[in-house]
């Protein structure tokens, strides 16, 4: 069931975002709800990895011996001081 929304959003936004929507052949709403879904999703699950990340994962291999609190304690440490 579908149910009217009303946003208020700066003019300038909503002339991009139509001209964004017609070159992806989707309507406004249908790009505002896909939005609010994912929102919705990443909230729900927190504490699962984003699809990026998904994709990322295995394709570094560390060192066995790899201490990675000593390496970020390292690199904070550089970031820091001065």
């Amino acid at each position: 069931m579908t149910t009217k929304l009303t946003l208020t959003v700066e003019k300038n936004i909503i002339e991009l975002a139509k001209v964004y929507a017609n070159k992806k052949g989707r309507s406004l709403s249908d790009l505002i709800e896909a939005y609010l879904k994912t929102l919705v999703q990443k909230d729900k699950n927190q504490d699962e990895l984003s699809p990026t990340v998904k994709r990322l994962l295995g394709s570094v291999k560390a060192p066995k011996d790899f201490d990675y609190k000593k390496e970020l304690e390292n690199a904070l440490s550089k970031k820091y001081s001065r």
